[in-house]
């Protein structure tokens, strides 16, 4: 349906930003059954919801004409979780409303609160900001609500997580109680329910996840790699996709930190996004990324909140996110307005059961696949090669001199080479990954399938330690799945012996678990255990006779296993776990 139903100085005003037709979510904001109805919209990240709150709004805003009148006291009220996202709200309202002159005031933290007191006692029709802020000017007397018809609360689900809850409720009492409310979430909790039945009357709720999930444009993918592998595995993704902006998702500023300064290293232009940085290093990020001086931004989920990147192709959540929430929050930087994108999963191996569990209860449908390889990214990297260099180009009469007296000097065949050789010198080298098998998520280990067991020609492996140390697959479980990045369903058979341990892995899995193991020997806690192959499965017979340690035994520490030493309480498997044996 066209924008004919709405004022004609905001139908221009789409029109010429190239709005053709609303996509779902606007298209349901301006029904006639929401027309002065507080609404519940649920509606994922980058489908339009500011044009759509935006036109929503415009009937308590505007007169008969389209205009917004004098400015005064703020007629409507947007709250968003981050700076970023308020200061895009911002942009995308003013040339919205330019038309129908309406002054947009926007108050934010790490901005000069001065002024935003100066911009709102000159007056403004509509007002945007963070919690924090716009608790601040209400405070301080700056900002009157008492004049507010429309509030709307962008995101109210991270707001509420974020901890705004207080903010939000005192800025709400605030305001008129014959006001409209307008929450947009792209999920709905049971706080924001809460929220919503203490604030608004009888809100109609509208959700266009179903037929606009904003997954459409995202092609998802979860890469299985071992836990040694992921920053390797960040970095041959990209130089395989070679986008022209990313965001790789880290947990925490620590990682954002240590990350960013490694991609720097390989020779990536990458930007760092965390709440350590300033809001004068932020703008210079993002200014750096619209003006593709970077192509890589490192950020935590707060931080990269509102972040509005055309060319934005790829995202990376190098540390899983939380819950399905959070996948759908962070996934939705891209594939906007039309565009594809790609969204990568850095997947360690024992994480892939909850990874799988997370994508199902999201209802996205994940490629599963191994990390790029060295040679995977030689071939991206010949086909991108051949297509640039045979483009057509407009050459000056000075290259064509050039050309010639390189041809003079050297073959054809050798110019092609060094010309090669020059635009690889110029990429980051992609790495080497741990080799294995593994295209999904590990099948469910039973008695009829699943991982190795004795007797399905499994690898057999050895152990350094047995009965005589306390050996018990409790806490041998965890030792063999931490050094050799493997899950527990690629464990099959263990065999406890006197003073040695054999375990049967996978076959699928044995490769990449012998390189495991010896990355691991000793830079882990229980390194100094020794695993090596064993050859071949143990010989059949009657199953060992559990007992007491034997006197003056040495022990070992294991993962959560019996310390050290010989003391009367040493012999004690950890977490709880008794040892077997009398009591001492």
């Amino acid at each position: 349906m066209p924008f004919s139903t709405l004022p004609a100085s905001l139908a221009e005003a789409l029109v010429a930003r190239g709005y053709a037709a609303p996509t779902a979510v606007q298209a349901a904001v301006i029904e006639p059954e929401a027309q002065g109805r507080d609404l519940i919209v649920s509606a994922q990240t980058g489908s339009g919801k500011t044009v759509a709150f935006g036109i929503a709004m415009a009937e308590q805003l505007l007169d008969a004409d389209g205009h917004a009148g004098p400015s005064g006291k703020p007629g409507a009220l947007i709250i968003a979780p981050t700076r970023e996202l308020a200061l895009q709200v911002s942009r995308e309202l003013i040339w919205l409303y330019k038309d129908a002159r309406a002054w947009v005031a926007t108050c934010v933290g790490g901005m000069d609160a001065s002024k935003e007191r100066r911009a709102l006692s000159h007056g403004a029709h509509i007002v945007v900001g963070t919690p924090g802020r716009l608790r601040d000017h209400l405070e301080r007397g700056a900002l009157d609500l008492s004049g507010l018809k429309v509030a709307i609360l962008d995101e109210a689900d991270e707001m509420l997580d974020m901890g705004f809850r207080d903010d939000l409720e005192q800025i709400l009492d605030a305001s008129p109680d014959a006001r409209r409310t307008m929450l947009f979430s792209a999920t709905m909790p049971r706080p924001i329910v809460a929220l919503a039945k203490r604030y608004q009357k009888d809100a109609l709720r509208i959700s266009t996840v179903g037929e606009d999930r904003g997954h459409g444009d995202i092609s998802y993918q979860a890469v299985t790699v071992a836990p040694s592998d992921i920053e390797n595995a960040v970095v041959n993704l990209l130089r395989l996709h070679e986008p022209d902006t990313a965001i790789l998702f880290c947990a925490t500023r620590d990682a954002v930190r240590h990350l960013h300064a490694n991609l720097v290293d390989r020779g990536f232009s990458a930007v760092a996004l965390s709440g350590e940085h300033s809001q004068s290093e932020r703008n210079n990020a993002l200014q750096a990324l619209r003006d593709k001086r970077a192509r890589v931004c490192v950020a935590t989920d707060v931080a990269a909140r509102g972040l509005d990147l055309p060319s934005l192709s790829l995202v990376v959540h190098v540390e899983l996110p939380r819950d399905a929430e959070a996948l759908q929050h962070r996934s939705g930087r891209t594939g906007r307005a039309g565009r594809k994108g790609i969204a990568a999963l850095i997947v360690p191996y024992q994480r892939r059961r909850r990874v799988d569990m997370m994508l199902k209860g999201a209802k996205i449908d994940a490629k599963w696949m191994n990390a790029p390889t060295v040679e995977d990214v030689m071939k991206a990297d010949r086909e991108r090669l051949l297509e640039t260099l045979l483009q057509p180009v407009e050459v000056e009469e000075e290259d064509r001199v050039l050309a010639a007296r390189l041809i003079a000097e050297r073959t054809p065949e050798d110019i092609a080479a060094a010309l090669v050789h020059a635009h690889r010198a110029r990429l980051p080298a992609p790495e080497s990954m741990v080799e294995h098998s593994n295209d999904g998520p590990p099948p469910r280990r039973d008695d009829r399938q699943g991982g190795a067991r004795e007797g399905d020609g499994g690898v057999w492996f050895r152990m350094d330690i047995g009965r005589a140390q306390n050996a018990d697959p409790r806490w041998l479980l965890p030792l063999i799945c931490r050094r050799g990045h493997i899950t527990k369903q690629e464990i099959g058979a263990i065999r406890i012996a006197q003073d040695e341990t054999l375990f049967e892995i996978d076959p699928n899995a044995a490769q990449r678990f012998s390189v495991a193991i010896r990355k691991s020997a000793g830079h882990d806690e229980n390194g100094e255990v020794s695993i090596v192959p064993a050859g071949g499965p143990p010989a059949r017979g009657p199953a060992p006779r559990r007992g007491p340690p034997q006197a003056g035994a040495p022990r070992r520490a294991g993962p959560g296993g019996p310390p050290r030493g010989n003391g009367p309480r040493s012999g004690g498997a950890p977490h709880g776990v008794r040892p077997t044996g009398p009591r001492r």
